[in-house]
């Protein structure tokens, strides 16, 4: 465990070194997520009280090579955190662009899509919107645990039918898992 909960604070702690930052992370009503705090300190790691999670310091990656950086040279870089490979909207916009209608049904695949922020939710909103309009229901595909967990704390988990793979939603027989 990485984060320590206390009233209305929480303490988070690096795996790497264990420094650690103190915080109001428990703004969602799930005491699991913790990304609020994550993020707002400039933290990398898991969006979950489980972890991993990694200071500033800690999430730099040392280049080891001729004339590199070693490990021992973490406390002369500074700067911004990794930057993500792909934007988490451009995984929602795929998933969508890449949806499939199956009768009554458009089915979006969110298998790639591990965290998901709030213009991901619009994009999903705006698509659900758009299929009622064509008489059709939006249903999420294999949502991540931390995706089903914003929609819970944004209250739209009733919103879109949920299946936990691509064939029970292709089938249908099974109907949508509660969320």
């Amino acid at each position: 465990m990485t984060v320590v909960p206390a009233e209305h604070l929480m303490m988070l702690i690096c795996d790497g070194c264990g420094d650690s930052v103190t915080g109001t992370g428990c703004t969602l009503p799930d005491a699991e997520v913790v990304w609020t705090l994550v993020f707002e300190n400039d933290w990398v790691g898991s969006p979950f009280a489980s972890g991993p999670h990694h200071c500033p310091r800690c999430s730099v990656r040392a280049v080891v090579d001729d004339g590199g950086l070693g490990v021992d040279d973490l406390d002369d870089v500074g700067g911004a955190p990794p930057v993500p490979e792909v934007d988490p909207v451009e995984r929602v916009r795929r998933a969508l662009d890449e949806a499939v209608t199956v009768g009554e049904r458009v089915l979006v695949d969110l298998a790639d899509v591990e965290v998901i922020d709030s213009a991901g939710l619009g994009l999903l909103v705006r698509a659900h919107q758009d299929s009622r309009q064509d008489g059709r229901r939006l249903c999420l595909v294999a949502p991540s645990r931390f995706v089903l967990t914003v929609l819970h704390t944004m209250r739209l988990d009733g919103v879109f039918p949920i299946f936990d793979s691509r064939t029970r939603a292709m089938s249908g027989a099974a109907g949508p898992r509660p969320a």
